[in-house]
């Protein structure tokens, strides 16, 4: 009896590698990769060299259709993909070139007069769990514009944010500690 099972995982596990194995010989013939449509976050990669003459002090993509921001260090030496929340719609993505002008860690967060005119209840919050900013946040050359963390983790992977690149908390501290003031940012 065993041994049946045995045999049943081995066969199971050979069947699996067969299937898979055309994939993989696709893989190696093609250097672009193999995107899984049925993942809600299969995101694409990018070349920093696509977006930026240079790396400067460090460089982000933020790909809203991937769900996905890319770092890449001043140095080069460092490159993180983080699975992100993006805006809910079009009209609430900003699109193009900018830099982090500041960070904070702890930040509070005030509604914008958009977010007050659809839900007159919103007030301000302080830093803690029901904070939307989460535990970090790095701003954006453009007024009201963020890339931070969350506290509500079901976000992220999602079109969630009222305009907004949102992180899980432990992935935005790292790249708050990797990414200086002045790293160049392009969202797309």
């Amino acid at each position: 009896m065993t041994t049946s099972r045995i045999t049943r995982r081995l066969m199971l596990g050979a069947t699996g590698l067969a299937l898979s194995a055309p994939s993989l010989l696709l893989a190696e013939q093609n250097p672009r990769p193999v995107v899984n449509r049925h993942n809600i976050m299969g995101f694409s990669t990018h070349d920093w060299r696509d977006h930026f003459d240079t790396l400067g002090k460090a460089s982000i993509v933020a790909d809203t259709s991937s769900r996905a921001l890319h770092f890449w260090s001043g140095d080069g030496k460092t490159y993180k993909v983080y699975p992100t929340s993006v805006p809910r719609s079009d009209d609430l993505t900003k699109r193009g070139y900018t830099t982090i002008v500041r960070k904070r860690v702890g930040p509070d967060w005030t509604p914008t007069a958009s977010m007050i005119k659809a839900n007159p209840d919103l007030k301000y919050m302080p830093p803690g769990p029901h904070n939307p900013l989460g535990t970090h946040a790095m701003y954006l050359g453009w007024p009201a514009y963020l890339i931070h963390g969350t506290h509500d983790e079901r976000k992220i992977g999602r079109q969630s944010s009222s305009g907004c690149i949102g992180l899980y908390n432990k992935m935005i501290a790292q790249l708050y500690a990797s990414a200086p003031v002045g790293t160049q940012v392009h969202i797309i």
